[in-house]
């Protein structure tokens, strides 16, 4: 028999499994089945059947009538659906009491961690190369406005750079941003210069559009993103660059004054026609 599967659909709403509604609506349409009998009309597979009339009987949506053959028939639908009903109704009540006893207990936890705040959720420490280098890429990535940095040896890099040189990645932030009327400003050390590989870097980014300047020491390796976002290396004090710490830091007033601190280095910094870097690639962007 066609089952209307609508019906089907909201005895499930109410808690059937989608076996027990079909069979519960075949069993309406005659005053009695045999199992065999309703497993064809419901269809529903013959080996299941039997666990899907017992589960109505014991719900009390459906009687069994002993005898040769056992025979099936359903309850009234009143009288079912007001049996789901209830059924419905306790356990939304029991959920009801768990809510309210969950929500008692969380309120306070709550309201408690909102007066807390931890001091250093602003700083992200680093040590792994792989993750200082997706750090590095995604402050390039994050920039939109200005880009800030100090380059020294060994530069900042993706990990696929092993001779530490600034990536792809850079060549399209700088573009990006100089095309958006941006500023992308950095100060290397001179002393780096002597590599060939550092010196065809520094002047592929002035071909971007990066604004270089060289100074003869660093106190760091930095990039600042939009005075906000900061990534710098802190060397060990004891072991100097042969060990160091990355910290990753979002907080405006540091970024603001780590850029006044890039801005009187940068304005002693030696520009790329005094310090003849650029003879190559052409006089660095104003």
């Amino acid at each position: 028999m066609e089952l209307d599967e609508g019906s089907v659909g909201d005895l499930v709403a109410l808690g059937l499994a989608r076996y027990e509604a079909r069979v519960y609506l075949a069993l309406v349409a005659r005053e009695s089945y045999t199992a065999a009998e309703v497993a064809r009309a419901a269809d529903v597979p013959r080996q299941r059947v039997y666990d899907v009339l017992d589960a109505l009987v014991r719900r009390r949506l459906a009687s069994t009538s002993p005898g040769r053959v056992a025979t099936f028939s359903a309850v009234t639908p009143e009288l079912a659906l007001t049996r789901l009903m209830a059924v419905q109704r306790e356990s939304l009540e029991r959920l009801e009491r768990v809510s309210e006893g969950l929500a008692a207990a969380l309120q306070p936890i709550w309201s408690d961690g909102r007066t807390r705040t931890d001091p250093l959720d602003y700083i992200d420490v680093l040590r792994d190369p792989k993750a200082i280098a997706e750090r590095f890429a995604g402050i390039q990535r994050q920039a939109r406005r200005e880009l800030l940095s100090f380059c020294r040896p060994p530069l900042l890099a993706s990990a696929e750079d092993a001779e530490g040189i600034k990536n792809a990645e850079g060549i399209k932030a700088v573009r990006r941003l100089r095309r958006a009327g941006g500023t992308v400003r950095a100060v290397y050390t001179t002393g780096a210069l002597a590599d060939a590989a550092v010196l065809a870097n520094v002047r592929s980014f002035a071909a971007a559009g990066e604004e270089a300047r060289f100074a003869a020491e660093l106190p760091l390796k930095l990039i600042i993103a939009d005075g906000s976002l900061v990534l710098c290396d802190m060397p060990d004090p004891v072991a100097g660059a042969a060990s160091s710490t990355t910290l990753y830091i979002e907080h405006p007033a540091l970024g603001g004054c780590l850029r006044l601190a890039f801005q009187t280095v940068w304005e002693s910094a030696a520009t790329a026609d005094e310090a003849g870097v650029l003879p190559d690639a052409g006089p660095a962007p104003g």
